[in-house]
């Protein structure tokens, strides 16, 4: 018998400040008289991330910004088919087009403490504990490898002047999709053409300005690599310090250098955790034994959540981790 492709769905631990300190929200589903995490399927040729901030905005009526993707959860419907949901951690940014009467009746905004015993299913609450092992976030940063520009060998002209081809083109638009639920209110890019027009879609489609900053361009001839790696980490954690979400685009040889720095560093301060698997799930606090963990292809990138100079997780982006069928 052949293999189920399980049910895809995606959802989000979305948390704001109180008094009282951190609260999540949980829906009340009265078809089913049940209480959970924010969810829902995906539609088809949907990215799960994209997938988590709309089901966020239409049963919690909350603009959630991702900063962690946690552990997915796996388990069986109720018809006894599987089902695989993947969440992130979201902040709460202002309100999102909840729509009352229709799957969601009430939303509750509750303690920790309280969610977990709320929840009507074990899942939910681990994925809720998941989230409370967390370290503060106070920035979100997109990090992405320009997208395909052909080969250095065809382009006559200078390397720093080659353009995306149409493959990078359609990558940069898939980009400005993943990168646009951060909000960035700062667009940097190396000074390649490649990396600036890798953002030019999101920056028309935000209507802000693309800043070109050489600290994250590959090590000229000479340079000391170890210093540009360093250098590029430095303005990473600068934009992070800034205290927004923020946009940036490198290149492949400096990404996993600069990440791993980052980890690095960030691993003499207790709580920090990095990537784990190949879907860029956080697990135990963990940290990468080489900078294969954070190589990057070209058109993908990264989600980073720092806590003040710590970098407290990197999440994977890929637009072809998109939804190929209709869920059912």
């Amino acid at each position: 018998m052949a293999a189920v492709t399980p049910v895809r769905a995606a959802g989000g631990v979305v948390w704001r400040h109180s008094p009282d300190g951190v609260r999540v929200c949980l829906v009340h589903r009265p078809r089913y008289d049940d209480w959970s995490l924010p969810k829902g399927k995906l539609d088809p040729g949907e990215h799960p991330l994209t997938a988590a901030v709309r089901e966020v905005a239409e049963e919690a009526d909350v603009l959630g910004v991702p900063q962690v993707r946690l552990r997915p959860v796996h388990y069986l419907m109720r018809d006894g088919a599987p089902k695989t949901v993947e969440f992130w951690s979201m902040r709460a940014a202002g309100s999102g087009g909840f729509q009352p009467g229709t799957e969601v009746d009430d939303v509750r905004w509750l303690p920790l403490a309280e969610a977990v015993r709320l929840a009507s299913y074990p899942h939910d609450a681990g994925v809720l504990e998941d989230f409370a092992a967390l370290p503060p976030v106070g920035a979100e940063l997109g990090l992405v490898r320009h997208a395909s520009a052909g080969k250095r060998g065809t382009w006559s002209g200078p390397d720093t002047a080659r353009p995306l081809d149409d493959a990078g083109v359609a990558q940069s638009r898939e980009l400005a999709g993943l990168l646009a639920p951060l909000h960035p209110v700062r667009l940097h890019s190396a000074a390649p053409r490649r990396c600036v027009q890798t953002l030019q879609p999101l920056a028309e489609l935000l209507d802000r300005p693309i800043e070109v900053d050489s600290a994250y361009d590959e090590p000229k001839p000479g340079q000391d690599e170890e210093e540009n790696a360093l250098a590029a980490a430095a303005a990473l954690l600068e934009l992070a310090r800034y205290g927004e979400p923020a946009a940036v685009c490198s290149q492949g040889k400096v990404i996993p250098q600069a990440l791993l720095r980052l980890a690095a560093a960030s691993t003499a301060r207790p709580g920090a955790a990095t990537a784990g698997d190949s879907t860029g799930a956080v697990g135990p606090v963990r940290l990468p034994g080489s900078v294969q963990e954070f190589r990057t292809a070209k058109g993908t990138g990264w989600l980073l959540a720092f806590g003040g100079d710590r970098l407290v997780a990197a999440s994977r982006l890929d637009p072809a981790d998109r939804c190929a069928a209709v869920a059912s």
